[in-house]
This record gives C-alpha cells, sequence and structure tokens, in this order.
C-alpha cells in the first residue's frame, strides 16, 4: 500500500488555496457540513487505501486503514462476536471507517458505550503539508502531551487525511430485547432520565409518536429482570428498528425539509419548536424536522438555552453555517490548529467553519 500513500501525499503536496482538496471516502456522508462552492471540483479518493492492518481480539483492538467500509470492517469483528461499541452510523453501504472518524457520529448506544471520540486510540495521517504522521498507539494509556487522535475526531477533514485508525473494541451483548411502551413525550423524558440513574441494563432509547423505545442489553438474566420490571411490549426485530434509526431509514427522516440535530441536557423538558421531534440518548439528542424558513437563530438559541448546540444536520444553505458557531476563544484555538496542521488551508477549507 506504499504506493497509495505515496500518490496520496503528491496529490496533497501539488494542491494550491486557488483549488483545494476534498477528502472523500464513500460519499456517504456528504450531505453533512457546510456548503461550499466548487467542493467536487479537486477529490481525494480514500477508498483505494483499505483493509485492516491488524486484529487482536484476545486484546480488543482493530487497526483498519480509512478507505475500508464499516460493514467489512464490522464483518470481521461479527465473526467474533465483537462490535464497534459506539454504533456508528452508516447512511449508505459505502461508508468507510475513516469518513466515521471525520464525521464524529454515533449511533443509538452511544448513550450507554460511549461516543466514537472515547474508543479511539491511535491514528496514522498526512496534513497539509503531505507528512505522514503518528499519533496514539493500540492501548488506553498512551498519550503523552496533546491528544492528536482524538482530535482527529470531528474535524471533518480540516486538519489532515487520516490514513489508518487503531479502535478499541467490545464484546457483544449475549442477549439483546428491544420494549415498547405507550406514553406522552414529557413522562417519556421523565422516565429515561429516572431509568439513567438505576442499575438498569438499556443499552438505546427511542421517543416518537408516543411510543418509547427501549433497548435491553446485557445477560439474559438481567435482562429478563429488567423486563419484567419496566414492563412494555416485546418488539420481534428489535435489530431492524435501531439500525433503521441509526441509519436514518426510519420513516420519521424520511423528509424533504431541513433536519437539525439538537445536542442538549437530557432533562430539557419538551422543546416548543414547530415540525417533528424524535428524542434519542435519554432526552439529551433531539431530532428535530422543521420547515426551512425556520429562523435559524430561534434554534440555536433554544439549543443553547437548553445547555447544549444545534447542528444543521441535512439541508443546506449558503448564508447559513452547519455547525452552532463558536466562542471567539474557541474559534482563535481552531484557527491555530488549522495553521499548525493545514497552514495552506487546501483541506476541506470551510467545511466545518468558514474561517477554517
Amino acid at each position: 500500500m506504499q504506493d497509495v500513500i505515496d500518490r496520496l501525499a503528491d496529490t496533497i503536496r501539488a494542491a494550491h488555496p486557488e483549488s483545494p482538496l476534498c477528502i472523500r471516502g464513500g460519499a456517504s456522508k456528504d450531505f453533512y457540513g457546510n456548503c461550499t462552492p466548487g467542493r467536487d471540483n479537486n477529490l481525494l479518493d480514500t477508498r483505494a487505501y483499505h483493509g485492516i492492518v491488524s486484529y487482536d481480539p484476545t486484546e480488543l483492538v482493530v487497526t483498519a486503514r480509512a478507505g475500508t467500509r464499516l460493514i467489512d470492517l464490522e464483518s470481521e469483528l461479527l465473526a467474533n462476536r465483537q462490535m464497534l461499541a459506539f454504533d456508528p452510523p452508516h447512511f449508505t453501504e459505502s461508508a468507510t471507517i475513516g469518513g466515521c472518524i471525520a464525521a464524529g457520529l454515533s449511533g443509538p448506544r452511544r448513550s450507554s458505550a460511549g461516543s466514537v471520540r472515547d474508543f479511539v486510540l491511535g491514528v496514522r495521517m498526512m496534513d497539509g503539508k503531505g507528512d505522514d504522521l503518528h499519533f496514539g498507539g493500540q492501548v488506553m494509556k498512551n498519550v503523552a502531551g496533546y491528544d492528536v487522535s482524538r482530535l482527529m475526531v470531528g474535524s471533518m477533514g480540516t486538519l489532515g487525511l487520516l490514513l489508518e485508525i487503531s479502535l478499541k473494541v467490545l464484546p457483544r451483548p449475549s442477549v439483546e430485547m428491544t420494549v415498547t411502551l405507550q406514553m406522552n413525550e414529557s413522562d417519556a423524558i421523565e422516565r429515561m432520565n429516572h431509568w439513567a440513574g438505576k442499575p438498569l441494563p438499556i443499552s438505546a432509547t427511542c421517543f416518537y409518536n408516543h411510543t418509547l423505545m427501549l433497548r435491553l442489553s446485557g445477560a439474559e438474566p438481567a435482562v429478563r429482570a429488567a423486563h419484567l420490571k419496566l414492563g412494555g411490549e416485546r418488539l420481534e426485530d428489535g435489530d431492524a428498528f435501531w439500525r433503521s434509526v441509526r441509519d436514518q431509514t426510519h420513516p420519521f427522516f424520511q423528509s424533504n425539509q431541513f433536519l437539525w440535530r439538537l445536542s442538549i441536557k437530557s432533562t430539557t423538558p419538551q422543546l416548543s419548536l414547530p415540525g417533528q421531534q424524535l428524542i434519542e440518548w435519554g432526552g439529551s439528542l433531539r431530532w428535530l424536522i422543521t420547515d426551512p424558513d425556520l429562523p435559524h437563530e430561534d434554534v440555536r438559541k433554544m439549543s443553547k438555552a437548553a445547555g447544549g448546540h444545534a447542528t444543521l444536520f441535512r439541508g443546506c444553505k449558503p448564508s447559513m453555517d452547519a455547525f452552532h458557531p463558536l466562542s471567539p476563544e474557541m474559534m482563535l484555538i481552531h484557527r491555530r490548529l488549522k495553521e499548525k496542521f493545514d497552514p495552506l488551508r487546501i483541506l476541506n477549507p470551510g467545511r466545518l467553519f468558514p474561517e477554517l
């Protein structure tokens, strides 16, 4: 694969600010991030650099090249009854592990298992000068100084081209069961927060259309006891339901209107915003489908008041930033990082923030 690395480095070194590069793997998340004119004019395709570099099931560590498809990586883990515990969204079968890390998105299991950033052990990357860099390693306690490996999570390719990622994996639960309970939104928020403080094997929650869905995961006796305690009707094909939420094939997401992703305090009461809502992560993730004409300031003001932020997840307006504006202090840090890793601004400029 060294010839692929050399070609990628040559492409980066030949790029210039007037014709910046757009890093792309499986294109499953092209919709995500800011609208940038001419983004598709100069693509840097990562798919040629694919495959699993190393995998030790006994150590619960896997290292894969950035162009590796998620479905191929997860199939290898499944053969050993292991998984990516942060439950990464796929959106399409072409999704790659590099895009997964660059976007920093986690699925329904995130509230119980942790986010994608929690499982990144190390990365190999190429900066805006074409230098091949290594950070972190293959164990949890390996960082001295700045944790650049986890800095790459959610950076949207603005700091560098991911080449290889080392991840901690976890065993799959022995048993999983999905149950449904009928209730209103206020009761659902209250119960999810109440149950979060109890020793219950709840690995995912979802509330939509007066129905609260719970996934119970763990040893069979624990799952059975939790079902008896919580009640609810058992859903036969629970796996298919959670995949539909994770990959946004659920009917809620089938809309041509704007889709907002609100990350707020889990105890926040029902939000008085026009449109449809779906709640995940015990109340801390609120999806909102609303008319494009709804002032984005209203959504972001309410999210900030609720202790969080709002991202325009699907939908694009050149006059509207996808991500919640940063404070001047945080933007200064981001600018300095961009200057260090990509001084010529040739890697995904503007995809995360217009200033980067």
